[in-house]
């Protein structure tokens, strides 16, 4: 007479386990829902911040290749500005004084449309700092310290700007740099790399301080 008892037992027993069972996976299946869209929303929003940052940088650099096409052409490939004012040094010579006073002239406009373009940026970005490379290139003429001069007729232009007060700010720092007879970027006319290149570009972290903008 007891079996029935036994039995009435085991299965009551049975059904509050399932039960138990179901209300665990019940819970832990609402929780896993809510963890993954609070996920989704997450990458949703870093995609938008993202793609916020891409714009920015996209719209600084615009910003940056707009300097005065009177006195610089930018190249899009090697992403570069080239000082478009001829400036023909003698064999071995870096002295910026031998040029003419015209050249030297057109070269402190060229300076100050720079120093213009940077204004103008920085009062709309003051948060983001930039690189402002001067790279001075020499013509292949069997004059031995090429790279050496190159370097030092970048600097001659450095020095011409600053005695002239042409300051790019604080937000912008000067490399001075000469690629003599090397580089990729060459014109086949050798006379045509007696010249600049100018490099400016927002430093490596414009995007962590795009994210205050």
């Amino acid at each position: 007479m007891s079996k029935p008892k036994k039995e009435s037992f085991f299965w009551t027993s049975y059904s509050d386990l399932m039960t138990s069972m179901f209300f665990v996976m019940l819970v832990l299946f609402i929780l896993t829902i809510a963890l993954l869209h609070r996920k989704m929303v997450d990458i949703e929003k870093e995609g938008k911040a993202t793609q916020a940052q891409i714009d920015k940088i996209k719209e600084i650099e615009e910003a940056v290749n707009k300097i005065d096409s009177t006195y610089f052409e930018y190249n899009k490939v090697y992403k570069k500005h080239i000082l478009k004012i001829m400036v023909n040094f003698p064999i071995g010579v870096s002295d910026i004084n031998v040029i003419d006073l015209h050249t030297r002239n057109e070269l402190i406009k060229a300076g100050r449309s720079i120093q213009s373009t940077l204004k103008k940026i920085s009062r709309e970005y003051p948060k983001i700092q930039y690189l402002l490379i001067i790279e001075g290139q020499a013509s292949k003429d069997n004059y031995s310290r090429n790279y050496e001069l190159s370097y030092e007729r970048a600097l001659a232009l450095r020095r011409l700007w600053s005695d002239n007060n042409i300051d790019f700010g604080n937000n912008c720092e000067v490399l001075i740099s000469g690629s003599g007879i090397g580089g990729s970027m060459r014109e086949n006319k050798e006379r045509l790399n007696q010249r600049f290149l100018i490099h400016l570009v927002p430093k490596p972290g414009i995007i962590e301080e795009s994210k205050s903008k």
